[in-house]
């Protein structure tokens, strides 16, 4: 049986199909990676303002459908959580580091920047985020992928660039990271550090194949942020925040949501039993919300692009 599997052509994207690839070699399966260019590949412009949730993500899901392929290869967190008709989340992967890091050469930690210094990210998650705890700083828009990211930074047009740790070391990068930055300051995206892998709902024999690459814990911790996600109505894009966890024999789930520019930030924590992931997501959304998490996710909506 040969399975086709779907990627982007970005460098990082390329590693996790290739992870995907080598595991299922390792299981006898024969494989074709084929890569496909989305929207978001092909446009420029900050990234809230290319296009709605999906638009890293659509055209391959569409050549699952029509296909084209049998396995998509996501980056959980460019996933959206209204997973199209006949398709699932067929697997979650181990998850690696959530946490997201500094490059900056020439400061080297968070609290070493100047007030004034010009720090780079593509994500109003970390944005609002890293306002918060200090609004002394710039934020500045930077778009393109990691390695694009990096060499915008080496030409001087930032002082330092933010980025999830789980890619610079898939990419062997890690030797940029001049500080991992705490979860207390930067609460993870939804999903990141994880792959997602969707197939076909009706094909069971390639489902049966990825079961093997499913990890319970990673599946139940993405499960819960994912439900948190949906119940928000928050979309990728929106300053939203959250890192499920199994801690003994309990999935905890703390979640955050701030106003555009950092000045307000509600989080909550619950816990509950593994299989009840999805509906420990809805509640620690109803904690947020409560606190008035929809008005700021709807005023991040109205942002002019940064």
């Amino acid at each position: 049986m040969q399975l086709r599997i779907g990627t982007r052509g970005s460098a990082l994207a390329r590693w996790q199909a290739d992870w995907v690839a080598a595991q299922l070699r390792a299981a006898a399966v024969d494989v074709e990676l084929v890569h496909i260019a989305t929207q978001g590949d092909q446009q420029q412009g900050p990234i809230g303002a290319i296009g709605p949730p999906g638009v890293f993500t659509k055209e391959i899901q569409r050549a699952l459908l029509d296909g084209r392929i049998d396995v998509a290869v996501h980056s959980l967190k460019d996933l959206p959580t209204d997973v199209p008709t006949g398709l699932c989340l067929a697997a979650t992967p181990e998850r690696a580091s959530v946490a997201d890091v500094l490059v900056a050469p020439a400061w080297g930690q968070w609290l070493k920047l100047p007030p004034g210094a010009r720090v780079a990210t593509g994500s109003l998650r970390r944005r609002a985020q890293l306002l918060h705890a200090r609004n002394d700083l710039v934020m500045c828009d930077i778009r393109g992928n990691v390695e694009t990211r990096l060499r915008k930074l080496q030409e001087g047009q930032y002082d330092a660039v933010i980025l999830a740790e789980a890619g610079l070391r898939r990419l062997k990068l890690e030797g940029q990271i001049t500080e991992v930055l705490p979860l207390s300051l930067l609460l993870p995206a939804i999903g990141q550090g994880a792959l997602g892998i969707e197939a076909r709902g009706d094909d069971r024999g390639t489902r049966q194949y990825l079961e093997s690459l499913d990890h319970a814990a990673t599946h139940s911790g993405v499960t819960a942020e994912r439900a948190l996600l949906a119940a928000l109505h928050g979309g990728c894009l929106a300053p939203i925040a959250a890192w499920g966890r199994i801690e003994g024999e309990r999935l905890v789930l703390t979640g955050r949501v701030l106003s555009g520019d950092g000045s307000q930030r509600v989080e909550a924590t619950l816990y509950d039993h593994p299989a009840e992931a999805e509906s420990l997501g809805r509640k620690v959304a109803a904690v947020l919300s409560e606190a008035g998490a929809g008005e700021f996710i709807q005023a991040a909506r109205v942002l002019p692009p940064q």
